[in-house]
């Protein structure tokens, strides 16, 4: 596996694998809009050159606020999500990020599990954050 930075060759995949996790996906433009910006960072992780996850943050000050983490359904639990995060982590600190921040669906048990695992703690709730369905968001934070 090859972890690396998202590019926008990437997006037809990285879509594909969005419409296949998320009930409300991005579309093309709205990942293309947002790792162009500066105090953003996207990674991709691929396999065979293939994209098998992706995931990003977006940079605020010294924040940032982990967002669109996903992997392909046949490479869950074999840890691609933990080998991107930590190289995502890795490279925002060099960029000045100092403390990480996300939300995640209450019920999402092997995410939670993956973000404490990283170090993340439970901050809070956010009330029915999330749609289709509705659910409580658990605020993480790692400082």
């Amino acid at each position: 596996m090859v972890i690396r930075k998202m590019t926008e060759a990437d997006l037809t995949q990285i879509c594909a694998i969005e419409q296949e996790t998320f009930s409300i996906p991005w579309k093309e433009e709205d990942f293309r809009s947002s790792m162009i910006k500066k105090n953003n960072g996207y990674l991709v992780a691929e396999e065979d050159l293939q994209v098998i996850g992706y995931c990003g943050y977006w940079g605020i000050l010294e924040e940032g606020d982990i967002c669109n983490v996903a992997v392909e359904k046949e490479y869950r639990n074999q840890k691609v999500a933990y080998h991107m995060l930590v190289e995502l982590m890795k490279e925002a600190k060099e960029k000045g990020i100092t403390a990480f921040t996300l939300e995640v669906r209450k019920g999402n048990l092997p995410a939670l599990h993956l973000y404490e695992v990283l170090g993340f703690k439970r901050a809070g709730l956010r009330k029915s954050f999330y749609t289709k369905p509705e659910e409580d968001a658990v605020i993480m934070w790692l400082k």
